[in-house]
């Protein structure tokens, strides 16, 4: 089996309502998808979410890269070589991380066709035998989000996550009316992405924090501040969640080396795909920390892809890719059942891809072939 062409198709995923975060507002997600065909006749899909602010990458940017340097240069190559398939693609350019996660995510989907298995068979099989998601609560007025996140818990949902990092007193107010409004026992997770900017403006919302029960608190402070987090972390008894400051195994390392967190928040966007971001959790594990599988709001594609990869490892104990329920269309059929991620036990990723939607939603089309 051999991969013989691929089709870029670039797509605006809309969303229902305005996604919130320190660092911008998203009235729709954009994203690529990957079409990889073989000469047996299978087809394999992958995603790429890129984020200017993380990866560095742009809608644009992936669907250049992977059209002239990534995708020519593994025509004719197995996808069951996925070492060999990263090697090339890391020789080709540095760092692009979900542009190489479009084509891992693919080479998955397509090793799971041909065997007939589900991609977490392939990869360790299924440890954990259900996983649950929590409702990720955008950044608005200190009542909003309180309501919102009685609404949430009366749908179903058993733990609540709030993006905060606009203005650290406004964001602890935020914070205490989501806890008085929910009461003491629901799990609430804390996600600053980078907003309290550094050590000393972070330090100062520990000891505010500390009463409010705090599940965790992740990435307080900028990427690649490993010190500050570090110092964070002995300030608190709150565990720390990296996320922005780890990308690959060599941010984990440094982690690692200065006890800078106590969670990993692993995307496949940002390790560039299942295969590596395997590697990643394995690493965390010898050093005794916990990971998450996040997101960047992918679609149903990127979404299974993230699902597969925490179902089959054992220290991966929480999940957040609820890109799905956020759009007002997706082209894929990834079933939840709140607060529980359904995944098919069909090959590969188990997602059907709607094409209809698909051109629907396409900006850009792009089409690679082997020579």
């Amino acid at each position: 089996m051999k991969i013989i062409k691929a089709d870029i198709t670039g797509i605006h995923l809309p969303l229902q309502s305005p996604f919130i975060i320190s660092y911008e507002t998203f009235d729709y997600m954009p994203s690529i998808i990957v079409k990889l065909e073989t000469d047996d006749g299978l087809v394999g899909y992958g995603e790429a979410v890129p984020d200017e602010h993380v990866t560095g990458e742009s809608f644009f940017s992936v669907i250049e890269i992977l059209k002239h340097q990534l995708l020519p240069a593994i025509m004719g190559e197995s996808p069951f070589s996925i070492e060999k398939i990263h090697h090339i693609m890391d020789s080709r350019i540095y760092a692009n991380p979900s542009a190489k996660a479009a084509i891992d995510i693919a080479c998955y989907d397509l090793m799971g066709k041909y065997t007939g298995k589900p991609i977490y068979e392939l990869i360790g099989g299924k440890f954990h035998n259900e996983l649950t998601f929590a409702k990720v609560l955008s950044i608005d007025e200190p009542e909003i989000m309180a309501e919102k996140a009685k609404l949430a818990l009366d749908f179903g949902y058993s733990s609540l996550k709030l993006k905060v990092g606009i203005d650290l007193f406004k964001d602890l107010e935020r914070i205490r009316a989501v806890r008085d409004a929910v009461g003491d026992e629901v799990p609430i997770r804390v996600d600053v992405n980078q907003g309290w900017k550094d050590y000393s403006t972070a330090a100062q919302a520990l000891p505010l924090l500390e009463p409010l029960r705090i599940s965790w608190l992740e990435q307080p402070i900028k990427m690649g501040d490993i010190d500050g987090l570090a110092e964070l972390r002995k300030k608190t008894v709150i565990p720390i969640m990296a996320d922005e400051s780890v990308h690959d195994s060599s941010d984990l390392n440094e982690i690692i080396k200065k006890n800078a967190a106590d969670k990993i928040n692993i995307k496949l966007m940002k390790s560039g795909g299942i295969y590596p971001a395997l590697h990643m959790a394995k690493t965390a594990e010898a050093a005794g920390l916990s990971c998450q599988v996040g997101s960047m709001v992918e679609s149903s594609i990127g979404s299974a892809a993230g699902y597969h990869t925490a179902m089959a490892r054992k220290n991966i104990t929480s999940t957040e890719l609820t890109g799905p329920l956020l759009f007002s269309k997706d082209i894929g059929d990834l079933e939840y059942r709140i607060p529980y991620v359904v995944l098919s036990e069909k090959p590969g990723l188990g997602v059907e891809v709607n094409e209809t939607t698909l051109k629907e939603l396409t900006i850009k089309k792009d089409t690679v072939q082997s020579k």
